[in-house]
């Protein structure tokens, strides 16, 4: 039981009040999909819940095993359109794995650059959602602003907006231009200062602060014992993030800081998890600009892409990610055609939004949309 808990159950004993189910979803605003929550309220007090998923199964995973491996990166770009990108990143780092090869220097930096635009805006989409969550709609046309301006760098990357389609196995798709190299410093450069006025907006709310605020507790162990990744685990003290602890396609040589909350008292409420997010977009905009100068420095003569097998060797391998909502795996077996034999993906948020269950124990029922908000649900990713 929720330390949280205990209080409130303690004051509604003495209160002579019925316990009842209430459905939240499929279709709620709050839910940012369609799932259901099926809060157990005692006045205005949750004591329990039961997350409901599934609603949008489309069989993606066997679809896969009916398409070649070059056809399949436009269909992970549709597991969810705010980490479209790193979705097909994970995927064309998987099948790399599986045929042992090793993409040019210059091809892994512009990943680089390509997930953390893709972090960036995915996280303007999250802050955005949250201030209609709270009834704040300044924080999100503020935020949706902002991720216009790095959905046009998608476009100029590569022609789309959301479903970008540019990781290719052995590289990507095309080099970046001069002007791309000028416009994401710019960017990144004016995003910085313009993020300033959207804390300086909710840190000086005193209603959007206190709804954030000494709820929704989530100790180390719980995340350990319920697979919280992410954003979400990292706001409760424990210091993992992929990118650092396992790096992928040169994050080793690049410099910056995992944002991590409470290491000593190894426990987070939701401003905790809030606060992780934001650091996270501002170490993304470092992390551009050391890439984008690696890139520079490589030259436009630079190879960015490289031929492979269409054909992957039998057997088995899996690779990971650190996704904007946490580790994303893929787990890739291969029986020697140029189709896989089973592509099975691990989203962070169908672990995820299993935590739902003790995070909305003890709070309040107006407080469910703040505490479910730091989630940053997609179901596309989750059903799949």
């Amino acid at each position: 039981m929720a330390d949280s808990l205990v209080p409130v159950l303690e004051a509604q004993e003495k209160m002579d009040t019925d316990k009842m189910w209430v459905i939240w979803g499929p279709q709620h605003p709050f839910s940012h999909g369609l799932w259901t929550l099926k809060l157990k309220i005692d006045g205005e007090f949750c004591v329990d819940a039961d997350p409901i998923v599934g609603y949008l199964h489309r069989g993606w995973e066997k679809e896969t095993e009916n398409r070649d491996y070059a056809r399949i990166i436009p269909m992970t770009d549709r597991l969810c359109y705010c980490a479209s990108m790193t979705y097909s990143h994970l995927y064309c780092m998987t099948v790399e794995k599986a045929l042992g090869i090793d993409i040019p220097e210059k091809a892994k930096y512009i990943r680089i650059v390509a997930d953390e635009i893709c972090r960036i805006q995915s996280h303007l989409m999250w802050l955005a959602a949250v201030g209609t969550d709270m009834g704040n709609l300044t924080v999100f046309l503020w935020a949706m602003r902002e991720r216009e301006y790095f959905l046009d760098l998608n476009v100029k990357l590569c022609g789309a907006r959301m479903t970008t389609n540019y990781p290719r196995i052995g590289g990507v798709r095309n080099d970046t231009t001069p002007l791309f190299d000028r416009d994401i410093l710019r960017t990144v450069d004016r995003f910085e200062k313009a993020m300033w006025d959207i804390i300086y907006l909710i840190d000086d709310s005193s209603v959007f602060v206190s709804r954030m605020r000494k709820i929704s507790y989530l100790t180390r162990e719980q995340c350990a014992n319920m697979g919280l990744t992410g954003p979400a685990m990292r706001g409760c003290g424990v210091d993992f993030d992929i990118r650092r602890d396992d790096p992928y396609d040169n994050y080793d040589k690049v410099d910056f800081e995992v944002p991590v909350l409470n290491k000593d008292t190894k426990v987070g409420d939701t401003y905790d998890r809030y606060m992780i997010r934001i650091e996270e977009m501002f170490q993304s905009c470092d992390i551009i600009r050391q890439a984008v100068k690696k890139v520079e420095a490589l030259g436009k003569n630079a190879p960015y892409r490289i031929k492979t097998p269409t054909k992957v060797p039998a057997g088995t391998t899996f690779g990971r990610l650190e996704d904007p909502r946490g580790e994303s795996i893929m787990y890739l077996a291969s029986d020697g055609t140029d189709k896989p034999y089973r592509l099975k993906v691990r989203s962070p948020i169908f672990t995820n939004v299993s935590c739902s269950k003790v995070m909305c124990e003890g709070v309040r029922i107006a407080d469910v949309p703040a505490v479910l908000a730091q989630i940053d649900m997609c179901l596309g990713e989750t059903d799949r």
